[in-house]
């Protein structure tokens, strides 16, 4: 809900103090009995909620979707299955899905991005994180830079992409395997570096433990780590960053 304007829509008519109470009542939520929705969250924080999908019934689901989009509002939701992208796109045609990240989403109103995020990944294997980072990146207004596949193996590959990389406000790097990128990346650039462990790797990587422990142990300065394959998270953190580099310039 947007205070300002049902405030002016009040001032000029457009609604009665009756519907706009009515509206207000839901403050500072909506409960639906299966879930509360948090329609003033950017009002507190910047960014709206975002809805995640893995586990949530269908039936859930479709109507959450539903009461974001009647307070004409951008929806971003995460872990989507192509099951639930399909039914919810059933009661919303507008619902967009990317079956690479699972992202599912609805956009109303339209994003205008800005400042620059460089997304980078160890390998192919960790695109479908790196693309979660990416998207919600782009989602909550940061434009993106991706550069995929330049991982230690061949670390001429990194090096030769790093004058783009020197361009962005923040760097996302995301490795499964010995999880190596994020502390190459913060002993080369002078931005935040946001390390996501992917549990992209062999036996003994441990289903992305390895990474983990790597990134989190770097002794490289600069360097902050979220939860295996949370490329969610790190998207976040990075528009935040992103955000207070736009504002200074």
């Amino acid at each position: 809900m947007d205070l300002y304007k049902l405030l002016q829509d009040v001032k000029n008519n457009q609604i009665s103090i009756e519907d706009a109470e009515m509206q207000l009542k839901k403050l500072p939520y909506e409960d639906m009995g299966f879930a509360k929705l948090d329609h003033h969250r950017s009002l507190r924080s910047g960014f709206g909620e975002v809805v995640f999908c893995q586990g949530k019934a269908i039936e859930h689901l479709i109507h959450i979707y539903q009461r974001f989009y009647e307070h004409d509002t951008n929806v971003l939701g995460t872990r989507a299955t192509k099951e639930q992208y399909e039914e919810v796109k059933k009661a919303l045609p507008v619902v967009e899905y990317d079956a690479l990240s699972h992202i599912l989403s609805i956009q109303k109103k339209e994003i205008n991005k800005t400042g620059c995020i460089a997304v980078c990944t160890g390998g192919t294997a960790d695109i479908p994180v790196a693309e979660e980072a990416a998207q919600t990146a782009e989602f909550f207004g940061s434009k993106v830079l991706r550069i995929y596949d330049v991982g230690v193996a061949g670390i001429h590959r990194l090096l030769s992409k790093l004058d783009e990389i020197h361009s962005a406000n923040c760097v996302i790097a995301v490795a499964g395997m010995e999880g190596a990128l994020g502390s190459v990346l913060a002993g080369l650039v002078d931005k935040p570096v946001i390390a996501v462990p992917t549990s992209v790797g062999y036996g003994a990587s441990f289903g992305g433990v390895s990474a983990l422990l790597t990134m989190l142990n770097s002794c490289a300065e600069g360097l902050a780590v979220v939860n295996i394959d949370n490329g969610f998270g790190a998207g976040y953190m990075a528009t935040q960053i992103n955000r207070l580099a736009v504002r200074a310039e």
